[in-house]
C-alpha cells in the first residue's frame, strides 16, 4: 500500500464531522502546526554549518535516529492504506505490512552500516568515490530528484484533500491554496530547522502515530474481551468472503497476472526502502557507523510494532464496520482506519469526533513529516552532488552549498506545490509505484555494486542508473495504473500494454543487469587501490566522516 492512496483515503471522511466539531479539528491542526514549527525554528538556531543542515550534526543517538526513521518511513499509507487493505482483503492486504517490514533486514544487513561508512551527507558520495566524480554525481543527484519528487508529488495531493476535506472546503481554489500552505510549511521545516529541525518533528510524529493506533488497537481488543480469534472470527464472518477472508489468494492469485503482480510489488517494497533517498540519508545523522546500524535495530522494532498493530486495525474495522459501508466511504477502503477511529469513540458522539480528529491530526503530522524528509534528500543531494561538486568542481564554500541547499527546497517546494495542485483529484498510486522502483532499479544496484564489485565501474554506474531509472519510468507509464482502468490516473484512455501495474519484476532485475553489462563492457581500468580503501573504510569506519 503506497502513500499515494493518501489522497483519496479521506474523500468522504468530511461527510462524518459534523459542523459543530469542526473548530476542534481546527484546533489540533494548528495546536500541531504550531509546536512542529517552534521545534523548528529551536532546532534552526543550532544549525551552523553544512554538517548541522545535512546531517543534524552527526549528534543523533541509535534510539533517537531510530525513531526518526521510524517516523519518516511510517508514512500516512502505512495507517490508512494498510488498514484499508487488512478490512477488504483480509490475509492478503497483511502482506504489505510484511513486506514493508522485510525491506528493512536489506537495510540493516547490506547498507545502513558501509553506507554510513563510506558517505558524508548523500548516496553520490559512496558511488563518486572510486569513479567520476561529475557524472556519476549527476546521476545520483537526478535520480535522488526524481525519487523526491513522485513521492512528494503524492504525499503533497494527499495532504491537500485530507486537509480541505476535513476542513469543509470544497471550491477547487480552495483546495489549492491548501496545498500551497502544505507546500510552503514543508518550505519553512527545511530551511530553517535543516536535518535538526527535520528529525525533531519526525520523532514527534512517530510517537504520535504509534501512540494513536496503540490507543485504537486497546479499544479493538477491549471490544472482543482481548481474545483475538473473536476478532479474527467475526472479521471473516461480516467480510462476506468466510474462512477465505483469513487465507492467502483474496486478492492475489485468481490470476496468473496478479500472481506476478504481488511478486513485483514484493520485489519494489522489499529492495526500494534499502535505496530510497529520504531513508539512506538518515544513515549519516548518527555519530558513527554503529549507531547507524543499532538505530535500524530501533527502527525494526518501532515499525514491526507498529505493523502488528494493523492487524488489530483492519480486522478491527472488517469485524466492527463491515466491507460495505467501507467501501462506501471509500471504494479501496482507505478510509477504514478514521472510520474505525469514529465507531470505537461513538458515531455522533463528541467522543467520537475527538477520535477522528486525533486520528486525522495523526494522519496530516505524518504526511508533514514525510514530505520535509523527502525535501531536504532531493535539496542536499541538488546542492552537494550537483552544486558543489559538478556545476563548481569541489571549490564552493560551506556557505555557498547550504544557500544553494535552501534555494533548491524553495524551487522543489514550488514545483511539488504546482504538480500537487494539478494532481488533487487524480489517483496517484502509480507515483509512488514509481518511487519504489525506481529507488530499487537505479539508486540499490549501483549502491550494492560500489560497495562490494572491484570491477564495478563510471560506465555500470551511470547505465544502471540512468536504465533503471527509464525503464521503471516507461512501464509504469504504460501499465493499468496510469490507463486502462476504471481506478486509473487516466481511467478515460487505455495505452497500458505493460499488465502489471508495478514494473520492480522487469526493471529490478534489469538495473543490476545494466551495471554488470556496462561495467564488463567498459574500457575504464577500475581502481582496485581505491576499491580497497572503500573495502577497509565501509567495513571497519576508518577515515569515516
Amino acid at each position: 500500500m503506497s502513500a499515494a492512496y493518501d489522497s483519496h483515503a479521506v474523500i468522504q471522511l468530511a461527510a462524518s464531522s459534523t459542523a459543530e466539531h469542526r473548530p476542534l479539528i481546527i484546533t489540533l491542526f494548528a495546536v500541531f502546526v504550531a509546536a512542529t514549527l517552534a521545534i523548528t525554528v529551536w532546532a534552526g538556531r543550532q544549525t551552523k554549518s553544512a554538517s548541522d543542515f545535512y546531517a543534524g550534526g552527526r549528534q543523533f543517538t541509535a534510539f533517537q535516529n531510530g525513531l526518526a526513521v521510524s517516523g519518516d518511513y511510517m508514512s500516512a499509507a502505512s495507517f490508512l492504506g494498510i488498514a484499508g487493505a487488512i478490512a477488504l482483503f483480509g490475509y492478503d492486504g497483511f502482506l504489505y505490512s510484511i513486506g514493508f517490514l522485510v525491506a528493512w533486514l536489506v537495510a540493516l544487513l547490506l547498507v545502513a552500516e558501509p553506507l554510513r561508512n563510506s558517505g558524508r551527507y548523500t548516496m553520490g558520495d559512496v558511488l563518486a568515490y572510486r569513479m567520476r566524480q561529475r557524472p556519476v554525481r549527476t546521476a545520483a543527484g537526478t535520480s535522488t530528484i526524481v525519487v523526491s519528487i513522485f513521492y512528494l508529488l503524492a504525499q503533497m495531493a494527499g495532504a491537500g484533500v485530507l486537509v480541505s476535506l476535513l476542513l469543509g472546503i470544497t471550491s477547487d481554489a480552495g483546495k489549492v491554496l491548501i496545498v500551497a500552505l502544505v507546500g510552503v510549511l514543508m518550505i519553512l521545516y527545511v530551511t530553517i530547522g535543516g536535518m535538526k529541525g527535520t528529525t525533531w518533528v519526525q520523532m514527534v510524529k512517530a510517537v504520535l502515530l504509534i501512540a494513536g493506533a496503540l490507543l485504537m488497537t486497546f479499544l479493538v481488543l477491549w471490544k472482543f474481551d482481548f481474545n483475538v480469534s473473536d476478532l479474527l472470527g467475526t472479521a471473516a464472518e461480516k467480510s462476506g468472503h468466510g474462512a477465505a477472508f483469513l487465507e492467502p489468494g483474496l486478492k492475489y492469485g485468481s490470476t496468473d497476472v496478479s500472481k506476478l503482480d504481488f511478486i513485483s510489488l514484493g520485489l519494489a517494497l522489499v529492495l526500494g526502502t534499502a535505496g530510497l533517498p529520504h531513508i539512506l540519508i538518515r544513515f549519516y545523522t548518527v555519530p558513527t557507523a554503529k549507531a547507524a546500524r543499532k538505530s535500524v535495530n530501533w527502527a525494526i522494532g518501532i515499525i514491526g510494532s507498529f505493523y502488528l498493530m494493523t492487524i488489530a486495525l483492519g480486522f478491527g474495522a472488517a469485524a466492527l464496520i463491515g466491507p460495505d459501508e467501507i467501501k462506501a466511504k471509500n471504494p479501496a477502503g482507505n478510509a477504514a482506519a478514521p472510520q474505525l477511529a469514529e465507531y470505537l469513540g461513538g458515531v455522533g458522539t463528541t467522543w467520537g469526533a475527538i477520535l477522528l480528529a486525533v486520528i486525522s491530526a495523526v494522519a496530516f503530522a505524518t504526511i508533514l513529516a514525510v514530505v520535509a524528509g523527502l525535501t531536504l534528500a532531493s535539496s542536499s543531494s541538488f546542492a552537494h552532488d550537483i552544486y558543489a561538486n559538478v556545476i563548481r568542481k569541489g571549490t564552493a564554500t560551506e556557505k555557498e552549498e547550504m544557500r544553494a541547499a535552501k534555494w533548491a527546497t524553495v524551487a522543489i517546494g514550488v514545483v511539488s506545490i504546482a504538480l500537487g495542485a494539478l494532481a488533487r483529484d487524480l489517483n496517484v498510486a502509480g507515483l509512488v509505484a514509481l518511487a519504489f522502483a525506481v529507488a530499487a532499479s537505479a539508486n540499490l544496484p549501483t549502491i550494492l555494486y560500489s560497495l562490494f564489485w572491484k570491477r564495478f565501474t563510471t560506465q555500470g554506474a551511470l547505465w544502471s542508473i540512468y536504465g533503471g531509472l527509464a525503464s521503471s519510468v516507461l512501464l509504469v507509464l504504460f501499465s493499468p495504473v496510469v490507463s486502462g482502468k476504471a481506478t486509473s490516473m487516466f481511467p478515460d484512455a487505455d495505452f497500458a500494454w505493460f499488465p502489471l501495474e508495478n514494473p520492480g519484476l522487469i526493471s529490478i532485475p534489469l538495473g543490476f543487469l545494466l551495471g554488470w553489462v556496462g561495467s564488463v563492457l567498459s574500457k575504464e581500468e577500475p581502481d582496485k587501490g581505491k576499491y580497497a580503501e572503500l573495502e577497509v573504510k565501509s567495513l571497519t569506519g576508518t577515515g569515516a566522516h
